[in-house]
């Protein structure tokens, strides 16, 4: 029997199907045309042209932690490859499978610094740091092994980003069509049983004990679920967020800094953090006073003592351990009478205290809540209005519903949400895509605005406009005498800019038009722009200058 033969290009299309894979994001390029003519003539792929590298990065990155399935960009070498280092730092930030295909120029040319174009000749150095790992496949005979181990290091926890260029010569050479393209399999870190009985016999005499909840145990909700019916309460990290669905009364959201929840701790006997890295920003730069028994679970083994130091330690995978760890407490644990009445006394007071620092802007909020329901996906940009609401509001009831910047970078909300918004299509997931973005964000990468009109990519942008950098600005008051300087922005005309790429715009002036358009809004398909004129609804009357930190 004679064996098809195919392109390198085509197995890489048969592999990401293999996966699972319904979309990919990029730019097409004279350095990767190969592939992207795989995807085209094989047809089982949607490819989404990006109008940049950085956002086609930032789509798939979006694309796969709503779904869960493996991310793909491709990008072209050199500048184009280098433009989405930013976007591969986030996704590495956020612990996203992803699989980066970048190309290369000839292997006659590679690596003799000969000027050839779009060469980069430290580019495989510059994607292992902005990654997990990054590869050469340098013949047609180790192309399909370097795409498995790529995939298997993404998806192994701590996941994260991985790299693959292939020079442009290798991509059109030919090969047998292998028999299997099946991805390797990465099994979930089972806890040792001895580890997670030494718990449950430190745990078992706990009477208010609380679960702090990161985005490690994203799928761990079923064994939270159970430890939850025994009584435990529940508080998560901005990642962690939808965990535990955040209406549910055991839950304190992710109001996991505010002063009334570190009140609170300070009457738990027992925090167990599971998949959360205490970062910096939900730690008020790790002086957040956590209860004194603090214990961790994570399968990332270096986190033990990382940031906080934990009374005991359990390696392994948050949904198996937490499980093994319900097993061996059930029926042994006696909540205290009055720990979930304060418990919800706390979630009260601490919504109240953001309420307070938001004036006009808690009506946006509530109205918002009202508008979308819960089944909807929230993704946020680096913005003054999620840093003061959009964390810890509105109510999530699913792991994934939440996407944002985790690591701080302005103008990524948008190409986020475009990427949610054509993952919700192609996977069938039936939610809406609401994107919260500011002003200086926005422009960054505006330019995706018109690949969601091409894609009619089903978004809503509530688009916070205050024509400035308003958490500089802010930091400029607090510790530059209010020396304003490089903050104010000149921005375009938005509804005649949406009008240009027949994007529907509206603009609110006044908080009492929130309602009905936010309701028309919703109800219009394809991509959507809210803009919120804040100069006409005022400003908070609090202001954020940066990061909280520990404060008397």
């Amino acid at each position: 029997m004679t064996i098809p033969s195919i392109t390198v290009g085509e197995l890489v299309a048969r592999f990401l199907e293999a996966c699972g894979v319904k979309t990919a994001y990029g730019v097409i390029s004279i350095h990767n045309m190969p592939i992207l003519d795989a995807l085209h003539t094989r047809g089982q792929i949607r490819f989404v042209s990006a109008r940049g590298e950085a956002g086609a990065c930032n789509m798939a990155d979006a694309c796969a932690r709503v779904t869960g399935v493996l991310g793909v960009c491709v990008t072209s070498t050199g500048t184009g490859c280098g433009n989405a280092a930013g976007a591969m730092v986030e996704a590495m930030t956020a612990g996203t499978p992803l699989l980066h295909l970048t190309g290369q120029i000839e292997s006659e040319f590679l690596d003799r610094d000969l000027g050839f174009i779009h060469e980069h000749p430290a580019q495989l150095a510059m994607l292992q740091s902005v990654g997990k790992q990054a590869f050469r496949i340098r013949n047609p005979e180790t192309a399909l092994a370097t795409l498995r181990e790529a995939v298997r290091m993404a998806f192994t926890p701590p996941c994260g980003p991985v790299s693959i260029e292939i020079p442009i010569d290798v991509q059109a050479m030919s090969l047998p069509l292998p028999a299997e393209l099946a991805p390797l399999s990465v099994p979930a870190l089972a806890p040792s049983p001895e580890s997670v009985l030494a718990l449950a016999d430190r745990l078992a005499n706990k009477k208010r004990p609380m679960l702090w909840l990161g985005g490690g145990a994203r799928g761990a909700g079923a064994a939270v679920k159970r430890l939850v019916d025994m009584g435990w309460g529940v508080v998560t990290s901005v990642q962690g967020r939808g965990v535990l669905p955040e209406d549910h009364p055991a839950s304190l959201g992710s109001y996991n800094l505010q002063k009334p929840s570190e009140a609170f701790y300070q009457t738990v006997d027992a925090m167990l953090v599971v998949g959360s890295r205490l970062r910096s920003n939900e730690t008020l730069t790790y002086k957040l006073q956590l209860p004194a028994n603090l214990y961790r679970i994570d399968a990332n083994a270096l986190t033990q003592n990382r940031a906080y130091e934990s009374e005991f330690f359990v390696h392994g995978d948050a949904l198996l351990t937490l499980h093994a760890l319900a097993d061996a407490l059930e029926g042994r644990m006696q909540i205290a009478p009055d720990f979930h009445a304060n418990l919800k006394d706390t979630r009260r007071a601490a919504e109240a205290l953001v309420d307070s620092m938001l004036g006009p802007y808690v009506h946006l909020k509530n109205t918002l809540q009202a508008a979308v329901g819960k089944t909807f996906w929230w993704v946020r940009d680096i913005t003054l209005s999620n840093t003061m609401w959009g964390n810890r509001a509105p109510v999530l009831d699913h792991p994934r519903a939440g996407v944002h910047a985790l690591g701080g970078g302005i103008g990524q909300g948008l190409a986020m949400g475009i990427g949610v918004a054509l993952a919700n299509q192609e996977h069938a997931l039936g939610r809406k895509t609401v994107v919260l973005a500011g002003d200086g964000g926005f422009m960054l990468n505006v330019g995706e605005l018109a690949c969601a009109a091409q894609e009619r990519a089903d978004v809503l942008v509530l688009l916070m406009n205050d024509s400035r950098y308003g958490v500089i600005k802010n930091i400029q008051d607090a510790v530059y005498g209010s020396r304003h300087c490089y903050v104010e922005l000149h921005n375009p005309d938005f509804a005649q800019f949406c009008a240009s790429l027949q994007v529907a715009h509206h603009k609110l002036t006044d908080p009492a038009q929130t309602e009905a358009v936010l309701r028309l809004a919703l109800q219009t398909p394809g991509p959507v722009v809210v803009e919120v004129d804040m100069a006409a609804w005022g400003s908070f009357p609090v202001k954020f200058a940066g990061p909280p930190k520990k404060t008397d």
